[in-house]
């Protein structure tokens, strides 16, 4: 089977993700720590996901708003559902996508957190964002980045070798939006926008067990797991762990350790 080539289009499970994203929800929480909020901002989130990170932020905007964006309509309705506007009046949600961000000139801050690696060309989504601040507003960003990911990749790559994966992965290609600091800072200018700080930053996730790392492929490995039929995912899952493990093994308490690197960008909309 054949799966769709845009993220957008992927079949995203809103609340098996909400549910197996711990990195993503700590990392986020020290990147809404880098925004130093005053508290009546005008804020826009980037891929908001299942939600949760976006109502956090609106907690620290009690004389502000947040509005969250994301192209998959299953999470939007999930944030939604589980974040109504009735319990957080400063709060909304829109299905929009990252490179076709229709608002002007109404944030003070644009904020992303592990979200924008899912785009390939990143240049309309700066325009987007130089349009959608107001001038001297700002933004704060961070993604997966050049090297993200690599030796858990680099086990996927041996696996799909052999059989049965060989043929079950026959013609896959997807490639992540991974970009360093060079890249980013030419586009930030042809945008409009001033880069303040721009770095790789890399983390360490971290499974204690086999299921933790099963959910994060299970629910954010949608470029992998839509080229096989629903029962061999789980078996494609064991696999993928299983030569992950021969090929970087699990620490003295069985933990599996995953290198990530994060894309960390700070700019500023010209006056």
């Amino acid at each position: 089977m054949t799966p769709p080539d845009q993220p957008s289009l992927f079949l995203w499970n809103a609340a098996d993700y909400s549910r197996s994203s711990p990195a993503q929800h700590q990392w986020a929480q020290e990147l809404i720590g880098k925004l130093q909020l005053r508290g009546n901002e005008h804020v826009l989130d980037i891929g908001c996901g299942d939600g949760k990170i976006t109502a956090e932020i609106a907690q620290h905007l009690p004389s502000g708003e947040v509005v969250g964006i994301d192209a998959s309509p299953d999470m939007i309705r999930f944030a939604s559902d589980h974040f109504s506007h009735d319990r957080f009046p400063n709060l909304s949600f829109v299905e929009m996508s990252a490179q076709e961000i229709t608002f002007r000139d109404r944030f003070d801050v644009v904020f992303s957190n592990a979200a924008l690696h899912w785009v390939m060309d990143h240049r309309p989504v700066l325009a987007g964002i130089g349009r959608s601040l107001c001038p001297g507003g700002r933004l704060l960003i961070q993604m997966g980045g050049r090297g993200n990911a690599a030796r858990i990749f680099e086990a996927f790559e041996a696996l799909r070798q052999h059989p049965p994966w060989d043929h079950r992965f026959a013609g896959f290609s997807f490639t992540f939006g991974f970009f360093g600091p060079e890249e980013y800072r030419a586009w930030l200018h042809a945008a409009g926008l001033e880069p303040v700080r721009i770095e790789l930053i890399p983390k360490d996730m971290v499974y204690p067990s086999r299921e933790g790392f099963a959910s994060w492929v299970r629910t954010t490995w949608l470029p992998h797991l839509q080229y096989l039929p629903p029962d061999q995912r789980p078996l494609f899952i064991d696999a993928l762990y299983d030569k992950y493990g021969a090929l970087y093994p699990p620490d003295a308490q069985g933990s599996v350790h995953i290198g990530m690197m994060r894309l960390e960008v700070e700019a500023k909309k010209r006056s």
